[in-house]
């Protein structure tokens, strides 16, 4: 599952997939019907590859959520984000054991559910699309070493040398300030 490129836009429902960038914007396509808009920079854009939900100890990333429903529920839709609070709850007690209850919110767990099912409903949730690549811990890990290989060390700052400042004309209130410059004759 490529989380990286599903985004939620603040005012509007549904996912969508990042398709390209524009100059001054993006252009997007809802998951489900699949069409193709453009949206502009000033649209609050929330990635879902960076949202993680609360526990009492850690964050725990949105994929690794979805991927316990998915594995709770045989890989099929779970309850309704319109379901009543104790069920919510309760699919959110099988999702996140552990979860935050003061700081997971049940508006959290009702867009947790939405999400979960349109992300169903669109085929990003198969067995297939938790399994990582055989390498791709490997090379996400050597990535990481690699940039902090290339991290120039800090450089020392050479001492600075004080100029003495140059002497200023002071001028009365309310009258100007002129400098003359006399040229010698060469002669």
């Amino acid at each position: 599952m490529l989380l990286e490129k599903i985004i939620s836009i603040s005012g509007k429902p549904g996912l969508f997939k990042l398709v390209s960038q524009l100059r001054n914007g993006f252009i997007i396509e809802d998951v489900t019907t699949k069409k193709k808009v453009s949206i502009g920079n000033s649209s609050q854009v929330s990635l879902l590859d960076n949202i993680a939900m609360f526990t009492f100890d850690k964050e725990v990333p949105l994929f690794d959520v979805f991927e316990n429903i998915a594995k709770q529920h045989d890989y099929k839709e779970t309850i309704s984000h319109k379901s009543n609070d104790a069920e919510l709850k309760a699919f959110m007690e099988k999702a996140l054991p552990n979860y935050d209850t003061e700081r997971v919110y049940l508006s959290d767990i009702k867009k947790l559910s939405q999400w979960y099912n349109i992300l169903h409903k669109a085929g990003y949730i198969t067995p297939d699309s938790f399994v990582k690549a055989e390498g791709e811990v490997a090379s996400e890990e050597a990535a990481t070493e690699e940039k902090a290989e290339k991290k120039p060390a800090a450089k020392k700052a050479a001492p600075k040398t004080e100029k003495p400042a140059a002497p200023k004309a002071k001028a009365s209130s309310g009258a100007k300030s002129t400098v003359k410059t006399t040229q010698r004759k060469q002669g």
